[in-house]
């Protein structure tokens, strides 16, 4: 099954999810960025950390 297709299958069951970033020392909601702030937030690369043994 496709991921649209299981999407649409799941449209009814599926949630509003408000998606949080620390800019500036305070947690903000992304969908309250403005143009700019929204362009930079998706250009930013995330890393995962390698455990070390």
């Amino acid at each position: 099954m496709s991921k649209k297709e299981l999407l649409e299958r799941l449209e009814g069951e599926r949630t509003k999810c408000i998606v949080y970033t620390r800019v500036m020392g305070y947690h903000r909601p992304v969908e309250s960025f403005n143009v700019g702030k929204t362009g930079e937030h998706k250009e930013r690369v995330q890393f995962v950390e390698r455990l070390s043994h």
